[in-house]
């Protein structure tokens, strides 16, 4: 008998279009390095080389912002000459670290795009960071310039003098150590030719696939954050791999791969956060637009989608449902939306269902340590299975391992193991680390639990946040799609709570729409009709304001803990 979860004809789909966009020669088509990972044959090999190619999208529009806006061949000739004056004015070299920090000006992109093309290692820092924080990731990864807005100025500011490091600064006032963005020569646009001459062109750097490229802090919800340091090899790999999931999901849809406008994308994940980067290699691989905001609201949000045409949403599945909110409230729509993109976090399987039927929804997986999305699910599949996370790109491998390492079933929970080209080497300076979360041959053990069906996988929890009440496993988004399933909830979060008997009980943290009536005992008593009683949380907590969260959109459960009696 057939699983209950496997579709014949969804199979088929997906093995003929991967087929047709990895065969030999194909777009996509891979081959193994020599340590075995699987790599794209064709494509970048670096970042510098990525960019370089964006010049040619001209007088498109790239980046649209309260402040400014930029089209590709203003961004561009920024970008080169920033970099030009990071190698000749400020003396840097291959292998310096860059520190980004600043909210989502476009002058963000300026900045990190100038680093890679003058061959310097990017550092995206998390712009809520406190003082602190930022002393913590500055220490560790010793920056030679620091390209900071006005507002992270005073966080990084004693750290610099201290430390003799120099800076620019974006949307702010030059003071000392730190010059004024605003204030250096205007770029030359003009320059923009297949041959730059010297004065406006990149820097005469060489930038090779096996360099480091980026150094990415993880989220640090469990402890101190790590900084990730992937080559050019694995962000080039991150690069392709959305335009993979565009043309496989146009070929499901029966479309042709590349045809149609460039899509125009509502940017709300914050730049230095990994999910962000999946968002605007897409764009600048096809001359897309990023549309920016300044801080997310969703009223503000759907006029901007009207005002600008925008095809494509990128953000985290609780502002996508905020999104969702304020189009049915409103009664205008989602106008030209096309594309409802989420990642960040797990989305509730009611993400799908409210999804209007001429948007495709889409959701993915990814990490910090694997450079951005490497599973996707999106369109008709999307529908049929909403609590999966999708398919692997073709360069990412997937094993679903036990306890002794060993792949296991489908159908079996296991930890989630990948491998492929855009992992990272490893943790910066911290070889301990590195060694616990990658194996001798090459794969990384993500602390998720997931299961596999037909070669979609599903991710059921954190291995760390799993609840064992009396010796049953208990997955915590499991219980959470549940939640959400009420009409009156708006945000769930599920963990376990110390028990002197059973070890652990579940336990949640609910906040409800404005002016509903749903009580404890209705929520548990609706839990109940779609899970088993001992997965049904025994303390529910009424939360009136948002959940608490990282920049990231994660829930801060260990905060949630703290508000139990028991914990």
């Amino acid at each position: 008998m057939p699983h209950p979860d496997r579709s014949t004809d969804g199979l088929a789909t997906a093995t003929a279009a991967a087929t047709a966009l990895t065969a030999p020669g194909a777009p996509f088509a891979v081959t193994a390095d020599e340590n075995g990972r699987l790599v794209y044959a064709a494509g970048p090999r670096t970042l510098r080389e990525f960019a370089e190619t964006t010049w040619a999208h001209g007088e498109r529009p790239f980046l649209v912002a309260e402040s400014r806006s930029y089209t590709y061949a203003e961004f561009f000739a920024a970008a080169c000459a920033l970099a030009r004056r990071l190698t000749e004015e400020y003396g840097l070299r291959r292998g310096d670290r860059a520190v980004v920090a600043m909210r989502n000006h476009p002058e963000w992109q300026i900045a990190f795009w100038a680093a890679q093309l003058a061959g310097l290692v990017a550092v995206p820092m998390n712009a809520w960071w406190t003082e602190e924080e930022f002393a913590y990731a500055l220490d560790d990864c010793r920056p030679r310039v620091l390209l900071v807005d006005g507002e992270r100025v005073a966080r990084v500011r004693e750290w610099a003098r201290a430390a003799g490091v120099r800076g620019v600064v974006f949307h702010g006032e030059a003071e000392q150590g730190f010059e004024r963005y605003e204030d250096l020569p205007a770029p030359d646009v003009g320059g923009r030719t297949a041959l730059w001459g010297h004065d406006q062109g990149p820097p005469d750097v060489e930038v090779r696939p096996e360099d480091d490229a980026t150094i990415i802090y993880t989220s640090g919800t469990t402890g101190r954050p790590k900084g990730a340091v992937a080559t050019h090899l694995a962000q080039a790999g991150a690069a392709m791999n959305p335009r993979y999931q565009a043309a496989d999901a146009a070929l499901r849809r029966g479309e042709v791969p590349g045809l149609g406008p460039a899509p125009v994308t509502l940017m709300t994940f914050p730049f230095f956060h990994v999910a962000a980067f999946t968002a605007f290699y897409s764009a600048m691989a096809t001359g897309g637009t990023l549309v920016l905001m300044r801080k997310w609201d969703a009223a503000t949000a759907l006029e901007l989608i009207h005002e600008h045409g925008i095809t494509h949403y990128a953000g985290v599945p609780a502002t996508a449902l905020q999104l969702l909110d304020a189009a049915e409230e409103s009664g205008k729509g989602l106008g030209p939306l096309k594309h409802l993109n989420t990642g960040g976090s797990a989305a509730p399987p009611s993400l799908v269902t409210r999804c209007p039927g001429g948007v495709e929804p889409r959701n993915g997986y990814g990490l910090t340590e694997t450079s951005g999305g490497v599973l996707a699910t999106y369109g008709d599949e999307y529908r049929r299975f909403p609590g999966g996370a999708g398919r692997p790109t073709p360069v990412t491998e997937v094993r679903v391992a036990g306890p002794d390492g060993r792949p296991l079933p489908d159908g079996e929970v296991g930890e989630l193991w990948l491998r492929g080209q855009t992992l990272v080497r490893g943790y910066w300076g911290d070889d301990k680390a590195t060694a616990e979360a990658f194996t001798d041959d090459g794969w990384f053990r993500t602390g998720d639990l997931a299961t596999v069906h037909d070669g979609r996988v599903s991710v059921v929890d954190r291995l760390k946040d799993m609840v064992i009440r009396g010796g049953e496993n208990v997955y915590c988004v499991e219980v959470e799609a549940a939640l959400y399933t009420h009409p009156d909830v708006l945000e769930a979060a599920v963990l376990g709570v110390p028990h002197p008997v059973l070890g652990e009980e579940v336990a949640a943290v609910v906040r409800l729409r404005e002016g509903t009536p749903a009580a404890v005992e209705e929520l548990r008593a609706h839990a109940a009709r779609s899970l088993a009683a001992f997965k049904v949380p025994a303390h529910v907590l009424m939360q009136d304001g948002p959940l608490p969260r990282n920049a990231t959109g994660k829930v801060l459960k260990r905060e949630l803990r703290t508000r139990f009696p028991s914990a």
